[in-house]
């Protein structure tokens, strides 16, 4: 199984071409995430958070089983707690945190990360240098050791926190030693690669060398509407990669599937 772990929605795209596009790429299951990044859509605004949630819910009401919603909210904002119970109302798959103007240990963030553990719902983090050139510094890998205050909590790192790639490998090595199993782990992270193409190969290859392809899943961190070209493109990229670096059979099933199933239980 193939599962595309990281896919932008914009506002623009339509179920069935979205469909199109994972068939077009040979994708089995896609996460997609609520607008934010434009489009009349923003992390600051109250009224666009729930508008993209309610659009999501929408938009992957066609095909619950391949597409698997991850709602978005801000916890700064007082609206917080009404946005997760939508998202939780909505029977999403996850949730969607981009720490811009908050921290991830702020007291903010605390209610968010209890019930979503309650819940038993995944987040999906932003981590490393950030598209607005001014949030980076909220979105270091160690900041999210709050997560380990509540155990039950499942979270991916996007992009292996680049430029702080070391950092993020670092958190994720706790739990492997402390002898946790890797789907039991707090942490893994997405190669959603946030570092230039000049990087990517050395910093792939500790991760894989230090966290295995256990804790490593593809996201193509495409902005969708997409034909599918990008999305293949990406995975290209990832496969030529895990040839430089003889990531064998088992490896790459891990990482382009395995990982991002067993943390969505799908």
């Amino acid at each position: 199984m193939i599962i595309d772990a990281h896919l932008h929605c914009s506002g623009k795209e339509k179920s069935a071409g979205i469909l199109h596009a994972l068939d077009h790429a040979g994708v089995d299951k896609a996460v997609l995430l609520a607008p934010f990044l434009g489009g009349g859509y923003s992390l600051q605004d109250r009224d666009a958070i729930k508008r993209a949630n309610l659009y999501l819910a929408k938009l992957i009401k066609s095909d619950r089983d391949r597409l698997i919603g991850f709602g978005i909210l801000n916890p700064a904002m007082e609206s917080a707690r009404n946005d997760l119970e939508l998202i939780h109302d909505l029977g999403f798959g996850g949730l969607k945190l981009v720490p811009s103007g908050w921290y991830p240990y702020d007291d903010c963030a605390q209610p968010v990360y209890e019930q979503a553990a309650a819940w038993g719902m995944p987040i999906l983090f932003h981590s490393g240098i950030y598209i607005d050139g001014i949030s980076g510094r909220f979105c270091r890998p160690a900041f999210y050791e709050a997560i380990r205050c509540y155990p039950k909590l499942r979270v991916t790192l996007a992009h292996l926190g680049w430029p702080w790639t070391d950092e993020a490998v670092a958190v994720g090595l706790i739990d492997l030693i402390n002898g946790v199993s890797p789907d039991a782990s707090q942490f893994r992270f997405d190669i959603s690669f946030g570092a230039p193409p000049i990087y990517r190969k050395e910093v792939l290859k500790k991760a894989l060398a230090v966290l295995s392809p256990d804790l490593l899943q593809f996201g193509s961190d495409v902005i969708l509407p997409s034909s599918g070209e990008q999305i293949k493109e990406r995975m290209n990229e990832v496969y030529h990669l895990l040839d430089a670096l003889e990531v064998g059979k088992e490896g790459r099933a891990r990482i382009m599937g395995g990982t991002a199933a067993a943390w969505l239980k799908v």
